[in-house]
C-alpha cells in the first residue's frame, strides 16, 4: 500500500478514536452509577492509547494527524456524549455498541489489506480486540439492565 494511502487510512482511525475519547468522557460525566461512570472513563483512557499509538505511527510514516482528527472529532465526540448522556444508560450503551461495531468492521477491513508491516499489523489487531472487548462489555451490561 502506498504511504499516502496508508497515512489517510490511519488518519481515519485517528479521527474515530479521538472522537471516542471525548464521547466516553462526556458520557461518563452524565452517568450516576459509579461503576458505569468509572468504566466509561476507563474505556476513554484505552481509546486515548489508541489515539497516541496511531498518531505515533502516522508521524513515523512522515505524515501528521489531520485537522479533522485533532479539532473536529473531539468536538463531535463531546456533543454526541452530551446528547446520548441524556437518553439513559441503555441508549448510551446501544449507541456505543454501534460505534464500536463500525470501528471493528473498519479495523478488520484494514487488517485484511496487504502490505502492512508487522508493527502496524499488531497495532491494528490490538485496537480491534479492545473495541471487541468494549462491545462485549456494553452488550452484557445492556442485557443485565434489561433484566
Amino acid at each position: 500500500m502506498k504511504k499516502s494511502k496508508l497515512i489517510r487510512r490511519l488518519n481515519w482511525f485517528y479521527s474515530i478514536e479521538k472522537s471516542q475519547v471525548d464521547l466516553y468522557t462526556a458520557q461518563s460525566r452524565k452517568i450516576d452509577d459509579i461503576y458505569l461512570k468509572k468504566t466509561m472513563a476507563r474505556v476513554a483512557v484505552i481509546e486515548q492509547q489508541h489515539v497516541d499509538n496511531i498518531a505515533s505511527k502516522i508521524k513515523k510514516l512522515g505524515g501528521k494527524p489531520t485537522f479533522i482528527g485533532d479539532k473536529v472529532a473531539p468536538i463531535a465526540g463531546k456533543i454526541a456524549g452530551k446528547i446520548t448522556g441524556k437518553t439513559g444508560v441503555i441508549n448510551i450503551l446501544k449507541t456505543d455498541i454501534a460505534l464500536e461495531e463500525k470501528a471493528m468492521r473498519d479495523y478488520k477491513d484494514f487488517i485484511l489489506e496487504s502490505g502492512l508491516d508487522e508493527n502496524l499489523f499488531e497495532l491494528l489487531w490490538s485496537n480491534l480486540i479492545d473495541e471487541d472487548l468494549h462491545t462485549s462489555w456494553f452488550a452484557s451490561k445492556v442485557a443485565e439492565l434489561k433484566n
